[in-house]
């Protein structure tokens, strides 16, 4: 039974860098001559203040939704998988070709949708995949091979849409042309514009994999690998197929967010449509510590800072540059990990179980790996 200290320890650890964040942007915003109240009455009004505004955060929310499910994943079985951005990139890709490419209308624009989103998972996966070979197989570190292939993806996209997928008024590297309206998926309505089918999609997938991660033995697998890898395989898992299983997973949810993005958010695709979201994931699952069960609400709280935040460049009385969202974001990171390094340190047996699966093993254990 966890005690009350422990209980205690792990809400200071969690609490007290959020509050300290929250003291340096005020202080930042005082020392400009603004009123902090003003700001968060800002950011508030720029995410709720009507059904619209409550329509940009979710569409938002639900490809960081999706992105930060599939690196708890990862991030259970000790792998960083850096790539998810470029996971994303490769099923907006694919997507983007099926979209341009199927040509389903009428009663089958149903069954398009559904190609779309599975090829863009498909793309995911397959961008995953090589990340994962380059890993298991040839021992790369899966973070520079993740960001290798982020900077390869990004400059295959701007290939295609400068060159093969390039608008018929000439060669641009600023997008294609606007998806067929079949391709596209439907706005619920004008003032909640937002695509109900994903949103249930987002929840299917977070109640499939909490289910896998905590009542199969998949996921008690993938947390032996996160755990000790060397140990893990002496007890009979299968190491390599598990944390390959990680990668693909977390893959074919990147690539559906990816899809999100070209086929609802902006109508085609453009170079970095993935707009920071697999990089802004990874810091939603570590702010979490990985745990899986905070990540739609944390995700969500993101989503309407980011996108409150456009508020501050208009609001009469503010003025201040929206980069402010992300300087608290920047923030809020570094002293999470900060308080999280000091409490591995000085606090060891109040780590969640998950974070010590996400953990890299200490330096003894490396040579035993070897």
């Amino acid at each position: 039974m966890t005690s009350p200290r422990h209980i205690a320890t792990q809400l200071l650890f969690l609490l007290l860098p959020i509050g300290i964040s929250l003291a340096v942007a005020a202080a930042l915003v005082i020392a400009v001559g603004r009123d902090p109240l003003d700001v968060v009455d800002a950011l508030w009004k720029g995410a709720f203040k009507d059904s619209r505004k409550l329509g940009g955060v979710v569409n938002f929310w639900i490809p960081l939704a999706l992105v930060s499910i599939g690196l708890v994943v990862t991030f259970r079985a000790g792998l960083w998988n850096i790539g998810v951005e470029g996971q994303m990139m490769m099923g907006a890709l694919f997507a983007s070709w099926g979209a341009m490419f199927i040509p389903l209308e009428g009663a089958l624009v149903p069954l398009l949708h559904l190609l779309l989103i599975v090829l863009a998972a498909l793309g995911g996966m397959a961008w995953a995949f090589v990340v994962g070979a380059l890993k298991i197989r040839l021992g790369v570190n899966e973070i520079f091979g993740g960001v290798a292939l982020n900077a390869l993806v990004n400059v295959l996209s701007i290939y295609l849409i400068s060159g093969p997928w390039q608008p018929r008024i000439g060669g641009s590297a600023q997008g294609t042309e606007p998806f067929p309206k079949a391709a596209l998926l439907p706005e619920f309505s004008a003032s909640f514009p937002v695509n109900l089918f994903m949103i249930a999609l987002v929840i299917a997938a977070f109640l499939t994999v909490l289910g896998l991660l905590n009542a199969t033995r998949w996921g008690l697998n993938l947390k032996a690998v996160g755990v000790n890898m060397r140990s893990a395989l002496l007890l009979g898992v299968a190491t390599e197929r598990t944390s390959m299983s990680a990668f693909l997973v977390c893959g074919a949810l990147a690539g559906i967010a990816g899809s999100y993005r070209v086929l609802f958010t902006f109508d085609n695709l453009r170079p970095l449509a993935s707009g920071g979201i697999g990089f802004l994931g990874l810091l939603v699952v570590l702010l979490l510590s990985i745990r899986l069960l905070w990540v739609p609400l944390i995700a969500f709280a993101f989503a309407a800072i980011l996108t409150g935040s456009t508020r501050l460049q208009i609001a009469p009385s503010l003025k201040l540059d929206a980069s402010l969202a992300g300087v608290l974001q920047g923030m809020l990171v570094l002293f999470v990990i900060l308080f999280q390094g000091a409490r591995e340190v000085f606090f060891p047996g109040t780590l969640p179980d998950e974070q010590q699966a996400s953990t890299p093993p200490p330096k003894r254990r490396e040579g035993e790996m070897k």
